[in-house]
């Protein structure tokens, strides 16, 4: 008699890398506005959670290293304390096309979870003022709310002051 293989994990790469990891999550579907001028805050606003919960995942070039900095909708990326974080020198936003490419999503939908190649990932470390945040689910539309150690556990992520508020 044939072994049962237990189904695969359904959902976006970094839905499936959650459940596979046994985490606890909660997944936020909305609808996406094209037109909207923020994914982060059309995100936050949807969902009714404060911007400074919501996270956007941002593809930066650390000295032709790609790194991955998380950070909230609320805020901006500082991208010199970004180079900080990582011991390099020079820090500047990836090649759109590029971060697509490498990471396995699109932009307005990258999560720092479940990407097609794992990068290094720096987290800002206000997330540790909350119990939950929110980050990209993989796509427009889609969240996860998570624990930031989930998070950090899951990508190997360093947490530092990387946003301007």
């Amino acid at each position: 008699m044939a072994k049962k293989k237990a189904p695969a994990p359904a959902g976006t790469p970094a839905i499936v890398a959650l459940t596979s990891a046994q985490a606890e999550f909660t997944v936020h579907a909305y609808e996406h506005d094209p037109a909207h001028p923020s994914y982060g805050e059309e995100a936050a606003q949807a969902m009714g959670v404060s911007p400074d919960r919501v996270f956007k995942t941002l593809v930066a070039d650390v000295d032709g290293v790609l790194t991955v900095a998380v950070v909230p909708v609320s805020g901006s990326l500082d991208l010199k304390a970004l180079a900080t974080a990582v011991a390099g020198k020079r820090a500047s936003m990836a090649d759109p096309a590029l971060a697509e490419r490498t990471t396995g999503y699109v932009l307005g939908g990258i999560s720092p979870l479940g990407q097609r190649k794992r990068l290094r990932t720096v987290v800002d470390k206000s997330a540790q003022a909350h119990a939950t945040i929110c980050i990209s689910a993989g796509r427009r539309g889609l969240e996860v709310e998570l624990p930031p150690a989930t998070l950090t556990t899951l990508t190997g992520a360093t947490l530092a002051p990387i946003a301007r508020h």
